[in-house]
């Protein structure tokens, strides 16, 4: 997209030279955008895909509070409690803070990292209450089939990471907005956007 964008204005690129661009600018702009994102709700729900990358089966982790906004990501190459306790302790240390609630489906190693890692948060296990993170793993989905599989853990993690907060920014919910109110919040997420990257808007 970015490669056809400048070709419109008469900026003919590569494929590759995005690529490269992507690779150097995206994590300082993750970073930026992570810095200015507002404490997040106290239910977290926790849930796991299991994408093929390289050819082998891993587990790709992910967080997300009740107004379905991306807390943390983790791909792991095993399920259990290890992997579970690794989690959660990112996910502390990232929001500084545990939550009121976890919701998780019903595999047993969620369970035992929380009492280990979180052993006064109320915890719900059950199959039906976690869409909101069920929901989030759509974007990767997807991604998986438009570039035919990841080809590494870490592309995976590196990419994730990076989305994470870019779609946060954008993650713009219709359901108790007004018009106006849409349009202000869309008007303010594209003038941080543009701010972090140092970039003026359009006029």
């Amino acid at each position: 997209m970015v490669e056809d964008l400048l070709a419109a204005r008469g900026i003919t690129v590569s494929y590759k030279t995005v690529r490269e661009w992507a690779r150097k600018f995206d994590p300082e702009i993750a970073t930026r955008l992570h810095r200015r994102t507002p404490r997040r709700g106290g239910k977290w729900h926790l849930d796991k895909v299991v994408p093929t990358i390289g050819g082998r089966k891993h587990h790709l982790w992910r967080a997300v509070d009740q107004d379905g906004f991306v807390l943390d990501v983790l791909v792991q190459s095993r399920r259990d409690t290890k992997a579970a306790k690794r989690l959660q302790r990112k996910l502390l240390k990232k929001q500084g803070r545990a939550p009121r609630v976890l919701i998780t489906d019903t595999l047993k190693s969620y369970a035992a990292a929380k009492r280990a890692i979180m052993p006064g948060v109320e915890h719900r296990q059950h199959k039906g209450l976690n869409s909101r993170a069920e929901n989030a793993h759509q974007p990767t989905r997807r991604r998986e089939r438009q570039m035919k599989r990841f080809q590494s853990p870490h592309q995976v993690q590196r990419f994730l990471s990076i989305h994470a907060p870019i779609n946060t920014l954008f993650h713009l919910r219709r359901d108790s907005r007004s018009a106006s109110d849409h349009r202000a919040a869309r008007a303010q997420a594209f003038a941080t956007w543009a701010e972090v990257v140092g970039a003026p808007l359009a006029a």
